[in-house]
């Protein structure tokens, strides 16, 4: 028996515009709601970033989030935790990791209720570095996807290996890329892939394949390709039910294991099994406790032997990286120390737009997009920019307003210049390169 595992991210910049989300949603997200609706043995594992699923309750898009809702209470899809604003995790500190780790849980909790008590993690972009395993055990995920390349040994397919910090373990899923990319750019269809799957089940013993890719993959990036690629795949892999009371005891036992919401409907075993990533963790022994890779789902093996394991969110040969990076370092600092320092009513009204402006500020979007491999786009980077700099401003004048002595507020004052120098220079490399 094979077991696939596929996980869809459903993400959008905070600064992403109206139009332009309403077309994903059109083209992607509504296609892929009525695909599921209409498989009902299909699985599938959702990660939907907190940011976006905010943008959706504000556009009105109430109908996608029922729908992840409705799918979720019937044990079709699995929800997993990240960080709200698609921050890459193991670039930021370890208080902001915590931070848009919690707020994601908050704001997803709000919108999806009782059905989103996510056991996975799925860390933006699938970067992985040994600073966010602690954040991840902290907010109690019972396990973490991480890219293929991360993985440091002979590829697992029946066994689930576990990451160790602190006397603590967790299991890792290595994401298997070559697969993913070719769903992803479109390297093969439906039948091919089904018949794929059905080969590496054709050995002795259980196996399993982790697939991850972006779900605007289906309908925005390629047009009607929900259809054209998953309905082939559901409907090629499409098992023969159970008898009816077979079916009744089978629900049961499913309402009543763990404890958990219904899971799904036990059905005859078949060469392919479709399940969610939680799944396997009943299937599969753990394997060997081993450090991943820092790296993302877009490292290469060049790039890890380049010491690039970021490469398009902090490339060390990139210039404008590196002054984006110095502009954070300073308004994270800066807001910090605006929260230590808030002590009366007008200075804490400014630390309280400058945290919510900077928790906005670190999104992944603007570091890909001055990226140039190959992707570039001027505005998305001076957009971020702004927000970062509205982030500086706001702190600044919490500090300023607050009872701090002179030299503290001086000292600030010197960061907030260093940060309009950084701007400039960024925005001239935006107006010249």
């Amino acid at each position: 028996m094979i077991y696939w595992a596929p996980l869809l991210h459903f993400y959008q910049p905070p600064l992403q515009l109206a139009h332009v989300l309403r077309k994903v949603v059109n083209e992607s997200y509504r296609p892929l709601m009525e695909v599921f609706s209409q498989h009902p043995y299909a699985r599938v594992t959702v990660n939907i970033n907190g940011v976006l699923t905010e943008m959706l309750a504000e556009g009105g898009y109430h109908d996608v989030i029922q729908a992840m809702n409705e799918l979720a209470e019937k044990g079709q899809l699995e929800f997993t935790g990240s960080a709200k604003y698609h921050p890459i995790l193991p670039l930021m500190p370890v208080d902001e990791m915590r931070r848009q780790i919690r707020r994601n849980a908050q704001t997803n909790r709000h919108f999806f209720g009782d059905v989103y008590r996510p056991r996975g993690f799925f860390p933006p972009e699938l970067a992985y570095g040994p600073s966010l395993l602690q954040p991840v055990l902290e907010s109690r995920h019972e396990w973490l996807i991480v890219s293929g390349i991360a993985c440091p040994l002979a590829w697992p397919i029946n066994a689930i290996h576990e990451a160790a910090s602190n006397g603590d373990r967790l299991p890792v899923f290595f994401r298997d890329d070559i697969l993913s990319n070719r769903i992803s750019f479109h390297d093969i269809d439906g039948d091919g892939f089904a018949q794929h799957l059905r080969e590496m089940g054709s050995g002795e013993g259980d196996a399993y394949v982790v697939t991850a890719m972006d779900a605007e993959t289906f309908g925005h990036h390629i047009r009607h390709w929900e259809k054209l690629f998953l309905v082939e795949v559901y409907e090629s892999l499409q098992p023969a039910a159970l008898p009816e009371v077979a079916l009744a005891q089978s629900r049961v036992l499913a309402e009543s294991h763990r404890g958990l919401l219904q899971m799904p409907l036990r059905q005859e075993p078949a060469e392919v099994a479709i399940v969610t990533i939680s799944e396997l963790l009943e299937h599969f022994p753990r394997g060997q406790a081993l450090e991943p890779r820092p790296s993302s789902w877009s490292t290469t093996s060049e790039d890890l032997a380049a010491g690039n394991p970021y490469p398009l969110w902090k490339a060390p040969n990139n210039a404008l990286h590196r002054l984006q990076w110095e502009h954070i370092d300073i308004a994270v600092t800066l807001v910090r120390q605006a929260e230590q320092l808030a002590d009366n009513e007008a200075s804490r009204q400014h630390t309280r737009i400058a945290r919510a402006l900077l928790d906005r500020a670190l999104h992944s979007c603007q570091f890909w997009w001055a990226s140039r491999r190959p992707m570039w786009d001027t505005n998305m980077v001076s957009r971020g920019l702004a927000q970062q700099r509205e982030a500086v401003f706001n702190a600044f004048r919490s500090i300023s307003l607050s009872g701090a002595e002179e030299s503290v507020k001086r000292d600030a004052y010197y960061r907030v210049v260093a940060a309009r120098d950084l701007g400039n220079k960024i925005h001239d490399r935006l107006f010249w390169d």
